[in-house]
Order: C-alpha cells, then structure tokens, then sequence
C-alpha cells in the first residue's frame, strides 16, 4: 500500500510545511498510523512532496518514500476521513476500480506501474471504473480539530481496549468508569488527580506523568512521556502527542509532539504543532461573542474561510513562541516559526517567521531562528539537523 498526499497538502499549512499529511495527529494516532493498522499488514510505501523528501529520507532511512508504485499496488488519500464506512469500502475495492470524492481521488489499485499520481482523466483512459462516493476527506486544520473527540474514541475501540494494561493506581487516585481507561507501562499518577472516564475514555501512554490535582475528563488522549501539571484540567476531545508538559485549562484540542503549554490560561479547539512554547497567563479564544461561525485563514486560497463551526480557537505552526500573558482570537493561524509578545491582540493571519508585537512585526532573522530552534531541541536530546536547516531555508525565503 502507499499512502499518498495528493497535492492539496497546502489545505493544512502551516502545519504541513515541514511534514506530510499523514503525519498529522488526530485522536491516538497519525493518520498515516490509523491507515496502516486498518488497511494493511504488509510494508507501507508514501508519496509526499518533493520538497519533504529529503528531510524525511533522513528521519525515516527504511521507509519507501515516492518510489514508483508497482501495478496492483493499492493507493490510498492520506486526507480520509476514517469511519467504518470508509475502511470497508476501500477494503472491497476491485483491482479495476477507484474511489473518487468529487474529482479528488479517495483510494484505487495501480493499473500499470506509476511514478506519480494520475489525474482522473488518466485513470479513465486506463479503462478504469470511476466510482463516486459519499466518503468525506480532511479539508482543513479545522476538521482534524472537529473530529478529534470521535477518532479518540475510533481508537480506543479498535487498537486500545483489548491490549494489556498496566492500570494500577495509587492511593488517593480518584477514577470514574476504570474500564474505559487504559494506562501504560511506567505512568505515575500522584495523589489527588482525577481520571474521569465517564463520558469517554482516558488513555494515558507509556511513561507519563500526571502530577497532584490534576483533572482529565475523557474522551483524553496522553502521549508517552508528557507531563500534565499541577492542577491542570483536561477536558474532552484533547490529544497530547509525546513529550508535551501541559498545565491550566485545554479543550478539545490537539498538540502534535514536543510542545509546552506549563501555566495557567485556556487551550480550547486549537491545532498546536512541535516544538512550541506558550507563556504563562496566556490564554486564545474558541468563541466568538456573537456565536457565529469562526472564519480562518487559508494559505491555499491566501482569504478566510468559514469552518462551519462557532469553537475554533488557534491554529499555531512549528517553532512559534509565545510570550506571557499573550491573547490569541478566534480562528488565528500563526505561521512557522513565528516569536510574538506582548499584550496586543493576536489575531487572524500572522506570516510565517514574523517577529515581535502583533501591531509591528518584523522578520525573524534566520540565523537567529536556528540558534534559538537548536537550543529548544537539545533540550530534549536532539539537535536540528542539516535536512531541517536547509528545508526551513526555503520556507524563510518564500
């Protein structure tokens, strides 16, 4: 199987600037993780864009990436949306048959040995059958966010619920529902959180910490090795990929990996990427006063859209910094690898590698970046490498 990305990878920017779109987290896993685990048991193949590709030969040496896909091979869209509905359909596709959204193709077997990824019109001079379905793809940020309460729970049933579980509590641990939720190896839980399962399920992966007071209601995703702190509330439909340290109030939200959010102030519906720090007392609206509907920017068609929805907090890129105290509004998209402070609202669009107030930014200085990025990642063991040095280059110099 090779999961592709079908050129409308810019529908996610900034967060698929510097990675593919199925490396996006949404519930427990990627979205290229789900796909493996439900579609196939054999190796897995990606087509990405080019420009990734040399950052992602070095991160991942053993993967087949944008290799030509032998005939009979099955491609699916790294953009599906996963329902029962779906993998069922994809799982009865006949090797002269392609599933299309539109004129986006949802998932077909190669017919011939393929380099790239056909138009339809190719597909159909290839005497295939196009078969039009009422199967969704991901449009936006704003639909991965909106979707993450379901897939939490998608992915609990279906990879979480039957595998061992090292739920073992200490004292003064309260725990609502304990059958809905799933602890594991080397998780310490200290005296006076609250796991709260009764309205869905909490997992908490290998080797995180929750600390004292802490309240997480489910459905809760934790990803290894993050710490909650002290007094944190984490309410449903959040995931935390690993190495986060999360404190304060987070909602319905999403951090990719890597990030911290450690104080007080409120994350609600939110898309937060790697890498990122958010300062203490800073908080970012999800509502706006008049109830209606949340508009966001889109860098594929450079003007705001609707996200068919009144929660849609902030959707924050790589390597972006936030000072203490800021204010972020509804709906804001801040670019890669952006430094803001200040009490100035931030809000709407800020561009990627911006620097400064939101009422007078500048451009980061590049060297400046890489200094502070490498600093941020040798904290963790790990250093920015020559691939990521040269790919965010690029980015800067759009």
């Amino acid at each position: 199987m090779i999961i592709f990305d079908d050129k409308k990878q810019n529908l996610f920017y900034p967060l698929t600037l510097n990675r593919c779109v199925g490396d996006l987290r949404c519930g427990i896993l990627k979205l290229r993780q789900r796909l493996e685990e439900l579609l196939t048991e054999e190796d897995t193949a990606f087509w990405i864009d080019p420009l990734l590709l040399d950052l992602y030969k070095t991160r991942h040496p053993d993967w087949k990436i944008n290799e030509p896909a032998p005939e009979g091979t099955l491609l699916v869209n790294s953009r599906l949306k996963p329902t029962s509905e779906s993998i069922s359909a994809i799982s009865n596709l006949k090797p002269n048959q392609c599933l299309l959204l539109g004129e986006d193709i949802i998932a077909f077997y190669a017919p011939k040995t393929l380099s790239d990824l056909p138009t339809v019109f190719e597909l159909k001079s290839y005497g295939m059958e196009l078969i039009s379905s009422d199967l969704s793809l991901y449009q936006s940020l704003s639909d991965l966010i909106h979707d993450n309460e379901r897939l939490i729970r998608f992915d609990f049933n279906q990879f979480f619920y039957d595998q061992d579980n090292y739920f073992e509590t200490e004292p003064g641990v309260t725990v609502l529902n304990p059958y809905y939720i799933w602890i594991g190896e080397n998780v310490v839980l200290k005296p006076g959180c609250v796991l709260d399962a009764s309205e869905g399920p909490i997992i908490i992966d290998e080797g995180a910490t929750v600390l004292s007071n802490s309240v997480i209601c489910g459905p809760v995703y934790i990803g290894k090795k993050s710490l909650i702190k002290v007094g944190a509330k984490i309410y449903e439909g959040t995931s935390l990929g690993p190495v986060c340290k999360v404190g304060g109030e987070v909602e319905g939200s999403i951090i990719q990996a890597y990030s911290n959010k450690q104080h007080d102030g409120f994350l609600g519906h939110s898309f937060i990427g790697e890498w990122v720090n958010i300062g203490a007392g800073s908080s970012n609206s999800d509502l706006k006063n008049t109830y209606k509907n949340v508009k966001f920017y889109s860098y594929a068609s450079g003007e705001k859209i609707d996200s068919g929805s009144m929660f849609l907090g902030a959707m924050i890129a790589d390597y972006v910094k936030l000072g203490i105290n800021t204010s972020v509004n509804t709906g804001c998209v801040i670019g890669f690898g952006c430094n803001l402070w200040s009490s100035d609202l931030i809000a709407d669009f800020i561009p990627d590698f911006s620097w400064g107030k939101a009422s007078q930014l500048t451009k980061y200085r590049f060297e400046a970046f890489c200094e502070t990025a490498n600093l941020v990642k040798k904290r963790r063991g790990l250093e920015l490498t020559q691939d990521e040095i040269i790919l965010y280059k690029k980015l800067w110099g759009r």
